[in-house]
Parts: structure tokens; sequence; C-alpha cells
């Protein structure tokens, strides 16, 4: 894959986000719990006006649809297709060892989910889809990926 463009912070992640789906209604999430949720719910509230789903590691069954409400994106209580999806976006945290995520079983749940036409995108920090060797496993369309630095002041 080759660099298309750089943005800095939150703000520029979620308009680089924002401008590659443009063209969708259906986005569905796929992440680790916990650790990816928060992330897709960010990311879910830049496109609010679009249908947003997110699946627990490869859990399609327990698929549920992000509702706006006046203090953000939550995911509702009940279970949600995700199927016909425009976009599939998978979250950096599913390739952490501990979730023991197969790309093999991953590649069928975008195949099962994702239109014909649709596209995959992978929305990182720290360059873990590359880290994991995911790039050569997972057919994205584009990748998305940040650099956190940070400081502790007191």
């Amino acid at each position: 894959m080759e660099n298309i463009s750089d943005f800095k912070g939150i703000n520029g992640q979620l308009v680089s986000f924002k401008n590659e789906v443009e063209n969708a209604q259906k986005i569905t999430f796929i992440g680790s719990p916990g650790v990816c949720t928060p992330f897709a719910e960010l990311l879910s509230y830049a496109v609010r006006d679009k249908e947003n789903h997110f699946i627990p590691l490869l859990n399609k069954n327990d698929c549920h649809q992000f509702e706006y409400k006046s203090y953000g994106m939550v995911l509702n209580d009940e279970v949600s297709s995700p199927d016909g999806s425009d976009v599939v976006v998978l979250l950096g945290g599913l390739t952490m060892p501990k979730y023991d995520v197969s790309t093999d079983e991953l590649n069928d749940l975008i195949k099962d989910i994702l239109k014909e036409d649709g596209k995959i995108i992978g929305v990182c920090f720290m360059d873990m889809f590359a880290r994991s060797n995911w790039l050569d496993k997972i057919a994205f369309d584009c990748v998305i990926d940040a650099s956190i630095l940070g400081t502790v002041k007191k």
C-alpha cells in the first residue's frame, strides 16, 4: 500500500474516514469488544447520517446498530443485520494476539456481509495491520493508520 495523504490528530482521522465512506449508506465495524467499541462509536458519530453497525470479534449474531443520542453514539439493545453493507471497517484491536482472530474466518464474514462492490477499510493505530501481517491476508481498499504520541504532565 502507498501513502495517499497525511493527517494530524483525531479530527484528521475522522475527516479521512468520512471522506472514504462518503458514498456508503450502510457501514459495519468489526472490532474487539471494549477496546474497539469506543473508536467505532467515535467513527460512527462522524457519519451519523448513515446506518452503522458493530460486530464484536467474529460474532455476527451479536451485531448491534449504533443509535444517535444527544450525548453521542450508542449501541442499541436489539440484534441487527450487517448484511448488505457498503463498507466493512476492520478495527486494529482485532489483531491483538489475545483475541486470536482467524483472518480466514474474518474474510468469510466479510464476504458474507459486504456488497459485491463494497469497500474494506482498516482503521488502526501504530501500524497494527502491517505489524500483524494482515495487509497480505485482507483485501483492504484503504487503511487509515494513526500514530499516538503522548506525554503525562503533572
